[in-house]
């Protein structure tokens, strides 16, 4: 739509859901084009229709959706089989914890779109161009609960496999498949060509259908004019390959005319869709993360106040860096997966467990376990969940499968179910399988498949009833026999009352592994249980080769535990490192005892981000851990900088430095600029942002007026590639020792040379990188 329209008349800096009101004729025009090209679905003019974006317009969402479908409708008079798709894009804004915006508010964003969508009469919601999970699950909840229309889904990946925000395709699906959407896969951001091994390995994880809308290539400039590398004949083409892959719904994105769609129709007209057999697996994912229950899958428990004194405290005085260290620390010592509780009597366990999902989940990327007997507390710590969650826990009576199973089922998430009902624990490994059976048929008739179903056949005291440790183990290997579904028990329980527990539950552990057990709910710093767990993956036949032990063990001798830096306190780096931002802050205090705030920035803040940068780049964190550790980087500078305004010597020094950002005029997207500006203000930068569609004038009285150096400009359409080039021509013009950074995604080495700016940056990191340089080479 979007191509066309600018080839229609659309101007730079133009709302293009306007053309809905000033040119209906057009759109209805375009199409018809695409419908007599062989289209059976026809997407409206509403990409951007949110409150966000006609904020500026004298038009409401619903008079601009009604507009948008009615013209649709129209086109589609004379072809009665055909289906209007109401288009919804992403916002732009970024979610808490990294962004402003809360769940609830984008939440009621798309709510008003999709609820006009489907009073004016739309046959199906597309949500397309998502980079960030976490605000396309607010957008299909919308969709859910607000009408009954069918959903289709897709996000924007880069050739690594995953999205601007991070998020994988095995996490996209299991999330997607979850929230039960009709269609989902993969349009914009790259051409077929760069797009088919992603789509190769959508095909082979997915189970429902899929959809591809590629691009028509990449942008490339010759003789002064943008255009796309692919010619319409080369994309049909593409089409075909990926119908014979299994993909049942095709399209296209930025520069596929109607020509673009008529080839693809001509070559899949002949093409028998052929439903590929994807085998079921059990798997959770965080944004960026999928676990697997393949294999041992280890669930760490230390975020339950039961027994932890020190949790408890912690969760009393609302200290949420005391679970966010505890998270980290059981990431780093092996768990795959996090159970988080928060309950204790004297705290609001529904406010807390909220926060405590949404706080942990910015700083880690392990899958989490989200464990309560507060239903509420439970719902709404799914409904803000980013991924697919495991739910702990469901039982036997008739009240808690009533009350829950229907969260579990609404939110996509498994479900773990306890083998006890009205009459407490059974005391047979029969009548345990009993309630196992009650509970997996109970989920089975809601609609929740056995895949994504757990049963914990619940371990007793050794201490008190011995006899019934064995039963325990006995209903373990019978779950797994008779119902066939994956089983979880928390291990260390056996051990209460006994001493030298480790020897108890290490041996409970192997005992349990050996029955059928697939994920364990135990301390990961308990060295012998995971050593435990090590030696079976290599008895099974799990590790193959061996590979993963002798890795780990076989420098065993010189791994001993050494006493952490500073005396056992976390160091600022590592504070920065992990996203904590008050640790950060008080090993400022302490470091100030004995060096200056330069020497602090200098030899640990700016070392500790230039790992962190690494980190990034090596995708071992993503975009919110990023941030997170920006973030920390911030609080340390901003105590430093009480120290520094003090000291006139150091003053000049340590200034900051004044940099621009801009998205050029004519571009109206700016999610991009706004995460540069982010991260260099928490990398000390002083940011003036100039905001989105931004006349080359304006640019040029900022740097006059603020004497600036360096400046960033972004670009996300080809059409704008133009506006940089003159706003970097004046720049030229009237400033000889301005250095120009650009990036965005249609932004490429080669068009960064056409525009002639001195650098490329491919991403936030990039730019800081740049421009730390360019500081550096000015002192």
């Amino acid at each position: 739509m979007g191509t066309v329209l600018q080839n229609r008349g659309l101007k730079l800096g133009e709302v293009p859901e306007m053309f809905n009101i000033t040119h209906s004729e057009v759109i209805e025009e375009i199409h018809r084009s695409y419908l007599l090209a062989g289209s059976n679905f026809i997407s409206t003019n509403t990409f951007g229709a949110n409150r966000y974006k006609l904020e500026h317009t004298d038009y409401t969402v619903e008079e601009m959706i009604m507009k948008a479908v009615g013209i649709a409708k129209k086109a589609k008079e004379d072809f009665p089989n055909a289906y209007i798709a109401l288009d919804i894009g992403s916002t732009g804004k970024m979610l808490e914890p990294v962004g402003d915006i809360t769940f609830d508010e984008l939440y009621d964003v798309f709510k008003e779109q999709v609820i006009a969508g489907e009073k004016a009469g739309c046959d199906v919601i597309l949500f397309e161009t998502f980079t960030d999970i976490y605000e396309l699950k607010a957008g299909i909840l919308a969709a859910k609960e607000n009408t009954k229309l069918p959903i289709f889904a897709t996000m924007s990946f880069e050739e690594n496999g995953r999205t601007f925000f991070g998020t994988s395709i095995e996490s996209m699906i299991l999330t997607l498949e979850g929230l039960g959407v009709d269609a989902l896969g993969v349009n914009c951001s790259l051409g077929p060509k760069q797009l088919k091994s992603i789509v190769e390995k959508i095909v082979q994880t997915a189970h429902i259908p899929v959809m591809v809308q590629p691009n028509a290539g990449l942008p490339i400039m010759e003789e002064g004019k943008m255009h796309y590398d692919i010619t319409s004949n080369e994309f049909a083409e593409y089409g075909l390959e990926f119908a014979k892959m299994g993909v049942l719904i095709l399209g296209g994105c930025c520069g596929t005319t109607p020509d673009y769609i008529a080839k693809m129709v001509e070559q899949v007209k002949t093409s028998t869709y052929i439903k590929p057999n994807i085998p079921k697996r059990t798997g959770i994912c965080s944004a960026s993360q999928a676990v697997y229950f393949d294999d041992t899958v280890v669930i760490g428990e230390r975020l339950n106040p039961t027994g932890k004194k020190m949790l408890q405290a912690a969760l009393r005085r609302e200290d949420m860096d005391y679970v966010l260290r505890e998270a980290i620390k059981q990431q780093e010592q092996g768990a795959h997966v996090l159970d988080v509780n928060m309950g204790l009597p004297d705290i609001d366990e529904v406010s807390m467990l909220k926060r405590a999902v949404m706080e942990v989940q910015g700083v880690i990327n392990l899958p989490l376990q989200i464990d309560s007997s507060n239903t509420e507390a439970l719902e709404k710590a799914c409904r803000i969940y980013n991924g697919k969650p495991l739910i702990n826990s469901v039982n036997g009576k008739a009240s808690s499968l009533e009350a829950i199973l229907p969260i579990a089922k609404k939110y996509g998430a498994c479900i773990l179910g306890l083998t006890l009902d009205e009459r407490g624990i059974p005391e047979t490994a029969e009548e345990r399988l009993e309630v196992a059976k009650k509970i997996v048929n109970a989920a089975l008739e809601i609609g929740i498949a056995k895949e994504n179903i757990f049963i914990d056949c619940l371990v007793v005291t050794a201490s008190a009833q011995q006899e019934l440790v064995k039963e325990t183990l006995k209903a373990v290997r019978l779950v797994k026999e008779e119902l066939g579904v994956k089983t979880v028990l928390g291990v260390s329980n056996v051990s209460f009352g006994l001493p030298n527990r480790p020897i108890i539950n290490k041996t409970m552990l192997t005992a349990a592994l050996m029955q059928g057990l697939d994920a364990p709910i135990m301390n990961p710093g308990d060295t012998g249980m995971m050593e435990a767990i090590a030696a079976f993956r290599v008895l099974m036949g799990k590790d193959v080769n061996s590979k993963n032990y002798i890795e780990k063990y076989s420098n065993v001798e010189t791994t001993e535990v050494k006493t952490a830096q500073n005396g056992g306190r976390m160091s600022i780096e590592e504070a920065i490192r992990k996203g904590l931002k008050e640790e950060a802050r008080e090993e400022v205090n302490i470091l100030l005892e004995s060096k200056s705030a330069l020497e602090i920035i200098e030899k640990h803040i700016v070392p500790a981000l230039d790992e962190v940068g690494k980190l990034y780049e090596a995708q071992k964190i993503f975009l919110p851990q990023l941030i997170k550790s920006a973030e920390s980087a911030k609080s340390a500078f901003e105590r430093l900088q009480k120290e520094m305004v003090a000291d006139a010597n150091n003053n000049e020094k340590t200034s900051k430095t004044k940099v621009i950002l801009a998205t050029v005029y004519g571009d109206i997207h700016d999610i991009g600029k706004n995460i540069v500006k982010v991260i260099m203000e928490n990398y000390n930068f002083e940011v003036v942002d100039l905001g989105k569609d931004v006349p080359t004038e304006k640019v040029i009285e900022a740097i006059e007026k603020w004497d600036i150096k360096i400046v960033g400009l972004s670009a996300l359409m080809t059409t704008t590639v133009a506006s940089m080039k003159e706003t970097i021509e004046a720049i030229r013009k009237n400033f000889n020792d301005v250095k120009v950074i650009v990036g965005g995604a249609v932004l490429t080495e080669e068009l960064a040379q056409y525009v002639e700016a001195d650098f490329y940056a491919n991403d936030a990191m990039e730019t800081v990188r740049i421009a730390t340089d360019l500081v550096e080479n000015q002192k």
